[in-house]
């Protein structure tokens, strides 16, 4: 089966994410007023939030709501698959590339801004395409939020923001003005990012554009691409094949990661919330872990024994730039939305390696 096809099986036949979705929904019951009758615009819909948003979209409509939402979908697939993203009369699919003005006649209640380059190693294949879509897809879209009006706009920022915290800001709270070059490996993206967070906030004291800007820490689970190449995916990936899995440097790094569905979770309390112009970490706090310490939670998680070796980093947006230390303060959201995270990480990563192994 060619990958993108069986990815795209592995999502949508996923009974663990199926589990996902039924839950997050559950915990979602509070907030099913937002989603009852509404239409949502969505960028990145193919990437590994955007899928999760989708199919979560996809099952209100099917199992919960009384009166359907709809969704209008969008990618271009640099690196999402080109996959065919399911369409039914409610949720309707557009290839589109957000760096080229959207119009549409329909209303636009919520506007989801997920599209993005997130991947070291593809930002840095895509450097101006990463640039653009953080710059001028979020200029575009912040314009198309202030011509429907709508409800709330949410752009999906990134932990990046923060570059690499010196240890007295962490935990990093939202305040943090971070630590960022200007010309580094990373910068395509971070200051992308970072920018624009600042159209937001020009839109917000502007136009009046109801934004909110979130900042994921470390996501991870089910629906991460296999070849993303980052820290976790990577390891499960050798696990599973038995193979060693390879610590770049000396693996003191720290990361903080955070389930899927807990950050899912967090951007649509978030998006529905009241604080216009407020940026929010999303991320779970509970272990910071090193990248030494990770791999051995994946090896321990294996039913078989797996070998942990240190390589050189292959690249140098790992070896020279990589931030030291990242885990977030989250008492700001947990103060504003009420959030706590419900996935500790044992639980998370037993999801993510039955989820590579499911098909």
């Amino acid at each position: 089966m060619p990958k993108a096809q069986s990815h795209h099986k592995r999502l949508y036949e996923s009974k663990i994410i199926q589990e996902d979705i039924v839950k997050l929904s559950k915990h979602l019951k509070d907030q099913l007023k937002h989603f009852e009758g509404k239409t949502f615009l969505i960028t990145g819909a193919g990437g590994f939030l955007g899928n999760y948003i989708v199919m979560l979209l996809r099952y209100l409509n099917k199992s919960v709501l009384d009166k359907k939402l709809s969704a209008i979908l969008l990618d271009n697939f640099i690196t999402g698959y080109e996959q065919q993203i399911l369409s039914d009369d409610n949720l309707t699919f557009q290839k589109h590339n957000v760096i080229e003005p959207f119009k549409t006649d329909k209303k636009i209640d919520y506007l989801i801004h997920a599209a993005g380059i997130a991947s070291p190693v593809y930002y840095t294949k895509f450097p101006v395409e990463t640039m653009d879509v953080g710059t001028i897809g979020t200029r575009n879209m912040l314009e198309l939020a202030r011509e429907k009006k709508v409800k709330s706009f949410l752009f999906t920022s990134s932990s990046e923001v923060y570059g690499d915290p010196d240890n007295k800001h962490v935990p990093t709270t939202e305040e943090y003005r971070g630590n960022v070059s200007v010309t580094g490996p990373r910068a395509c993206y971070d200051e992308s990012k970072r920018f624009g967070e600042t159209m937001c906030e020009t839109f917000w004291n502007v136009y009046g554009v109801p934004v909110k800007m979130v900042r994921p820490f470390n996501v991870y689970g089910p629906g991460i691409r296999p070849d993303d190449y980052r820290v976790l995916p990577n390891f499960i990936e050798h696990a599973l094949r038995k193979e060693p899995l390879p610590i770049h440097g000396d693996g003191r790094n720290t990361r903080a990661f955070c389930y899927v569905s807990d950050a899912i979770e967090m951007l649509f309390r978030v998006l529905f919330s009241k604080a216009d112009g407020e940026s929010f970490n999303i991320g779970n706090p509970e272990m910071e872990l090193s990248v030494a310490g990770l791999a051995q939670y994946v090896a321990d998680a294996m039913p078989y024994p797996v070998k942990i070796v240190h390589i050189d980093p292959p690249h140098a947006v790992y070896s020279k730039s990589d931030p030291k230390r990242r885990c977030p303060d989250i008492s700001k959201i947990t103060k504003v939305t009420g959030f706590k995270p419900k996935y500790p990480l044992k639980e998370g990563l037993r999801r993510t390696i039955a989820w590579f192994s499911e098909f």
